[in-house]
């Protein structure tokens, strides 16, 4: 069973850092695209970083280029998706979810939010 948990959530300050972990387990990721969407307070979720290995591409929400990045380390059907953020903003704040989808691209899963598994989620305030 193709599983996602997330870790690394927490309080930051503004313009600071910090690095969310999702362990997937259960599957490879062969033919997946696999990402992070967040959900700030009364507002929709959104896609804001998607990867995808059929065709190697990678999805940017406008608002987190040049300060999001994602990479991917691990095996067969062990793997670990970081999503690393800088310089943080008060409007990154909400909960972010570690999803993926079979047989996407990196853009459509993002952009049009279709997922076939979510993670649990984790918190992130950005405060001072």
């Amino acid at each position: 069973q193709f599983e996602l948990v997330e870790s690394g959530g927490g309080l930051v300050q503004p313009g600071g850092s910090l690095r969310l972990s999702c362990e997937a387990s259960g599957s490879t990721l062969d033919y997946l695209a696999i990402g992070w969407f967040r959900q700030a307070p009364g507002k929709e979720r959104e896609g804001v970083l998607c990867i995808s290995s059929g065709d190697e591409s990678t999805y940017y929400a406008d608002s987190v280029k040049g300060r999001f990045t994602i990479s991917i380390s691990g095996d067969n059907t062990e793997n670990t998706v970081y999503l690393q953020m800088s310089s943080l903003k008060p409007e990154d704040t909400g909960v972010y979810y570690c999803a993926a989808t079979p047989m996407i691209t990196a853009q459509r899963m993002c952009a049009t939010v279709l997922v076939g598994y979510w993670g649990q989620g984790t918190q992130v305030t950005v405060a001072s």
